[in-house]
């Protein structure tokens, strides 16, 4: 099994135009913004992806964020985005990384996978410290969480929904 990390590429939206209209719009707290957009629309989304990433054109409260595709030979399975650095909304709630899988991948230790490898992301890009916050009823999420090495930091209520903050110390990967 050949897995790859690889950033958001305007050559690739045609490739990921059906990967991204089945995940599902919103869920456990992720939304997937691609989802329903023609695609013209959906191409005008991944480059404002892309230049979210070099933070360029970002909208007020907005930090830049690269979003990665999950490859398992050569299909996509997933996305994570990974913010590079944290806002005092974020550190509250949204973190530094969201990951969505596609749903007939889940329970196949994908989360797992796709959550080491973004967070390997965030030790290059010289992140020590990541936050990530997990649903308190999405349990497969935040046992990924703690398998992973994550330490909960606190339980809070987050726009009414109970949610389990992680902190990741990335020196450790």
């Amino acid at each position: 099994m050949k897995i790859q990390l690889k950033p958001l590429q305007l050559s690739d939206a045609n490739t990921l135009y059906d990967f991204f209209q089945k995940l599902p719009a919103s869920e456990n707290g992720k939304n997937n913004r691609a989802h329903g957009l023609s695609k013209e629309e959906f191409a005008v989304w991944v480059q404002k992806e892309i230049d979210s990433s070099h933070g360029k054109n970002l909208r007020d409260g907005y930090v830049p964020g690269t979003t990665f595709i999950m490859y398992v030979d050569g299909k996509p399975v997933g996305v994570s985005n990974l913010r590079h650095y944290l806002n005092d909304n974020l550190k509250k709630d949204g973190g530094h990384i969201g990951t969505h899988i596609l749903p007939e991948y889940r329970g196949q230790g994908y989360g797992n996978i796709i959550k080491l490898e973004t967070l390997k992301k965030a030790k290059e890009m010289g992140i020590k410290q990541v936050l990530i916050f997990n649903h308190d009823d999405n349990i497969p999420a935040w046992r990924t969480s703690e398998k992973m090495g994550g330490k909960l930091d606190s339980i809070n209520i987050v726009n009414g929904i109970k949610t389990r903050k992680y902190v990741f110390d990335t020196s450790k990967l």
